[in-house]
């Protein structure tokens, strides 16, 4: 009934920008938080940034001043800006929303995830 899709993931060099995009869509009825984590290679998935519906935001610390999120209600999208990518920056990256459906309740959804890879 709901899907998230994430597009904009992609090879890139040290230093480089990327910029990824999350459309929510289905039978939505109130999208809240919205949020970007990632998981590396023989790691724990990990909170990157989050957002609200208000627009107030969270950053994990080492994303601090690097990476932007952002998003557009109308559309039930969310994105998240990376800048001064580092070879560490290199995971599969998840969108994840709390979102209400229409005459149901509110539930956690998960993209697919896309790959982002830094090459040093």
């Amino acid at each position: 009934q709901v899907r998230l899709v994430e597009s904009g993931g992609g090879l890139v060099q040290a230093g480089g920008s990327l910029r990824l995009s999350c459309a929510a869509s289905g039978r939505i009825f109130r999208v809240n938080d919205m949020a970007w984590y990632r998981q590396a290679p023989g790691k724990q998935r990990e909170l990157v940034a989050s957002i609200t519906s208000g627009g107030d935001t969270n950053y994990a610390d080492s994303e601090k001043g690097r990476f932007s999120i952002s998003r557009d209600n109308a559309k039930n999208t969310v994105y998240l800006q990376m800048n001064s990518l580092k070879p560490e920056d290199t995971a599969v990256y998840y969108c994840n929303a709390e979102i209400q459906i229409r005459f149901g309740r509110l539930s956690v959804y998960w993209g697919q995830g896309t790959q982002v890879t830094v090459s040093s």
